[in-house]
């Protein structure tokens, strides 16, 4: 699944980054692992779009 996702990121024409959770499977059953890539798609979208409510 990485190898498929480093394809996707380089057809990606924008501001853009792959973090790889460490010990995650691609359906991120593990202890911790939805955790951490909800984490970082949250921080994604703070960095990216204004806070407004």
């Amino acid at each position: 699944m990485i190898d498929l996702n480093r394809q996707a990121l380089a057809l990606l024409h924008s501001q853009k980054r792959l973090a790889i959770v460490p010990g995650a499977t691609h359906l991120f059953e593990e202890p911790d692992a939805l955790g951490a890539v909800s984490a970082l798609a949250r921080d994604w979208f703070l960095s990216h779009f204004n806070r407004q409510l």
